[in-house]
């Protein structure tokens, strides 16, 4: 590899987010991040820092995450991928490396990010996704889920529905445009699949907890216009599981 003026190059990655403190670098736990960077200095014999799209939490799962970096290089892709996995955790894998345009940002440049929450509905789960679905443990009325969710489609203030609103980016402007919520029912399984061009801390898993007080009878559909009046996080139901979340894809 031949020393030339820094190039950026963007990560398609996906991971399970089981073993994983979250995306990003943390003092006191294994995120996905610090063994990407570990990985990417190892492989290139250079400090690397990498900046992701978003920072899923821990627990959260990715089939599409979305991250980049610059290196003063000359890049053999196919050879730096392989390299890579060989490297990684097996929970961790690098799908894709391609040459970045300069002005490309993993997470400023996003128009859209989509994200699935599954729902395993039958009375026992599938021991084979149970790290993977959230397995509901009580019935729920479709018809009155479906009613619920439009509630969230648009342009709103989310502060309650993100935990610790009053710090990072939702202290500063909390409004999102939740795009769609769609609901894709299988045989054992309800998939809620989010778009918006942009997302609070948890709060993709909140309005799920939400959805499903709803349709559980344990909250009325009419309080949910109240919810986003009060800009109060406790006002809303408690946070679903992290294992039931995925970010699906990053758009640009």
């Amino acid at each position: 590899m031949n020393e030339s003026p820094p190039s950026k190059y963007k990560l398609i990655i996906a991971y399970d987010g089981t073993p994983f403190g979250g995306w990003q670098v943390q003092s006191n736990t294994s995120s996905i991040q610090t063994h990407i960077q570990t990985a990417l200095c190892t492989a290139l014999r250079a400090k690397i820092d990498v900046t992701g799209a978003g920072r899923t939490d821990s627990g959260v799962h990715a089939l599409e995450q979305c991250a980049h970096f610059s290196v003063a290089k000359v890049l053999d892709l196919h050879k730096l991928t392989r390299s890579l996995n060989g490297i990684l955790p097996i929970e961790i894998r690098i799908k894709a490396i391609e040459k970045a345009r300069s002005d490309f940002h993993a997470r400023y440049s996003a128009k859209s990010k989509i994200y699935r929450y599954h729902l395993h509905i039958k009375k026992t789960i599938d021991p084979f996704r149970r790290l993977y679905s959230y397995h509901l443990p009580y019935p729920i009325d479709l018809e009155l889920l479906k009613k619920a969710k439009n509630h969230f489609i648009g342009e709103h203030d989310f502060t309650s529905f993100s935990n610790e609103a009053h710090r990072g980016c939702a202290s500063k402007n909390a409004i999102r445009i939740l795009k769609r919520i769609d609901l894709i029912q299988q045989e054992d399984e309800i998939i809620l699949e989010f778009e918006a061009n942009g997302f609070l801390y948890k709060m993709a898993r909140n309005i799920v907890g939400t959805l499903l007080d709803v349709a559980r009878g344990k909250l009325p559909i009419d309080s949910i216009p109240e919810i986003f009046a009060a800009k109060d996080r406790r006002k809303a139901a408690a946070t679903a599981p992290a294992h039931g979340l995925f970010l699906v894809k990053v758009i640009y």
